[in-house]
This record gives structure tokens, C-alpha cells and sequence, in this order.
């Protein structure tokens, strides 16, 4: 049913352009680009915010609200309870209001041993337009190769842009 609801959610969008760039055994690579209503800064200051549009369903605790962000070289992409705490991502690199880049793997690619680059970049068209480009690429090992992964990684991740978009949208 999630992946019926997010293909829908990404058909929905003419605007997103989900795509699996590239894939072999041992990884793959994965672009997604949106263009949002929205300032650059707008935009950028509601990414930061990941707690009100992550989707939930995408998290250990089942509430995105426990999802948080720290834009610096060094923070953390997190998520933590009362009784547990999860390091999703660590932040490598921040231009403020223009980028952020992160490594580590996302949900269940940690614990099978996989590991990512994330870039998330803010690119001002006008004054209430952006476009966000969403890359991630993964690498490790996998038995029968990761190729099978892409295309559902693709679609969580197109989802989360859409979410994000929607949420500028309200």
C-alpha cells in the first residue's frame, strides 16, 4: 500500500523527476529534482525543519516529529525518544540556504552494511521559485547485488521531496 500511495504521490507531480542514474551490483546512484513555490531561503529553512515533513512511516519511532537536524560540518541527522536514540546521517558539509551534504545510510541500509553520500541542494529560479536536486548514492554489498534496491530507495526518497514540497505548499 506505502508504495502504491508514493508512486501516486509522485505522479501527482509533474513538477518531480525521480530517477535511478545509475545501478550496478554494487551500488547505485539515485537524482531527484523538484521545482517548489516557494524563496530559496524558504525552502531551505523548511528542509531544516525534517520533523514536520519526513514522512513518518520512514522512521524507527513511527512519528516524524522526533526527526532533527543539524545544519553544521559534524551534526547529526537524528532521531530520538524518551527511550531511544538513532543517528541516521552525519552532516559533512553546509552552505547555508544553498546545500547540505550528509553520509550514512538510511532505515534498514544501516544495519546491512550499506553506506551513502546525500546531497541536498537549493537553487534559486526567482523570487518564489526553487529547485531542489536530491541526490544519494550507495555502496556496499548485498547478497544478489543492490540493483534490486534502487528503484525502492528511489521512490522513498521521491517521496520524501514531495512531502517537503507540500509542506512549503500549506
Amino acid at each position: 500500500m506505502k508504495i502504491i500511495l508514493s508512486l501516486a504521490i509522485i505522479l501527482a507531480c509533474p513538477s518531480l523527476q525521480a530517477e535511478v542514474i545509475s545501478k550496478s551490483g554494487h551500488g547505485f546512484a539515485l537524482e531527484i529534482v523538484a521545482e517548489v513555490n516557494s524563496s530559496s531561503e524558504k525552502t531551505y529553512q523548511q528542509f531544516l525543519q525534517i520533523g514536520r515533513w519526513w514522512d513518518s512511516s520512514h522512521t524507527y519511532s513511527g512519528d516524524a516529529a522526533n526527526m532533527h537536524l543539524e545544519p553544521k560540518a559534524g551534526g547529526r541527522f537524528y532521531e530520538k525518544t524518551a527511550d531511544m536514540e538513532v543517528l541516521h546521517m552525519m552532516v559533512t558539509y553546509v552552505k547555508p540556504g544553498h546545500a547540505v551534504h550528509m553520509t550514512g545510510g538510511l532505515g534498514p541500509l544501516q544495519m546491512m552494511g550499506m553506506h551513502g553520500g546525500m546531497s541536498w541542494e537549493f537553487k534559486k529560479l526567482d523570487d518564489q521559485k526553487t529547485q531542489v536536486v536530491h541526490r544519494y548514492q550507495v555502496t556496499g554489498f548485498m547478497e544478489g547485488g543492490l540493483e534490486q534496491l534502487a528503484a525502492v530507495v528511489d521512490r522513498v526518497q521521491a517521496g520524501q521531496v514531495e512531502r517537503l514540497r507540500l509542506a512549503l505548499e500549506k
